[in-house]
């Protein structure tokens, strides 16, 4: 676990697992480009400044302190996750796992071993505007997913990062729909986007969106910021 495969790592939060005192381990890269997307500098990293084994260290001092570990990037489902998350483990720390939910084999597998507690998945966009958002042909892989969570019951959430220029009312209304049909019970978290001094889209911060349109019968829908 020499490689550095890790780009950086919040010591510290109260806000990325819910209830839970964390650290926050950034994977390098990933394998979608979305235009929204402000953790360029990660995304498009090919050196890491950190290996596991430097984190395992730190980990280590944190036992009694922290409660849990979330695995984010970039996208975490690039690596094998297995071995980092059985030694997480080793030390009494809850996981968390931030990803885009296209890796179903490895989730599966990081479930089926207990190795993982809670995931927080992206759903980036109606079907109709996946490949321009994100780059990649993946939704089904994405959808495929989902269906798989919900019906193990494992405990996840859903959220989406909203920028007007690419998600309108319709759109998120379709979201909406999609991911209530499928079963999906939890809470469904709309994030406004963030405008910073660089994104993969080169895109800025456009018209708010008309809360009021927005289906809220259907799942409890909460904007987080």
């Amino acid at each position: 676990m020499n490689q550095k495969i890790v780009y950086d790592f919040t010591k510290f939060t109260t806000t990325d697992y819910i209830r839970h005192l964390s650290c926050v381990i950034w994977f390098k890269g990933c394998n979608f480009r979305c235009q929204y997307c402000y953790n360029d500098d990660i995304v498009y990293c090919k050196e890491g400044n950190y290996s596991i084994n430097e984190i395992l260290v730190f980990l280590k001092s944190r036992i009694g302190m922290l409660d849990a570990v979330v695995l984010s990037g970039g996208e975490a489902t690039l690596y094998d996750l297995t071995d980092i998350c059985r030694k997480i483990k080793e030390f009494g720390f809850k996981i968390k796992l931030d990803t885009n939910g296209t890796n179903l084999k490895l989730i599966k597998k990081l479930i089926s071993q207990k190795l993982i507690d809670y995931m927080a998945i992206d759903f980036k966009s109606p079907k109709y505007k996946y490949e321009n958002i994100v780059g990649v042909k993946k939704y089904d892989d994405f959808i495929k997913t989902i269906k798989y969570l919900i019906n193990i019951d494992f405990d996840f959430e859903l959220r989406s990062t909203i920028n007007s220029s690419l998600l309108d009312e319709k759109d998120i209304n379709s979201m909406i729909n999609t991911i209530s049909s499928l079963g999906y019970k939890n809470t469904y978290y709309l994030q406004n986007f963030i405008e910073t001094t660089s994104n993969i889209g080169n895109i800025s911060k456009q018209r708010d969106i008309n809360k009021e349109k927005i289906i809220s019968e259907k799942l409890n829908v909460h904007w987080r910021n």
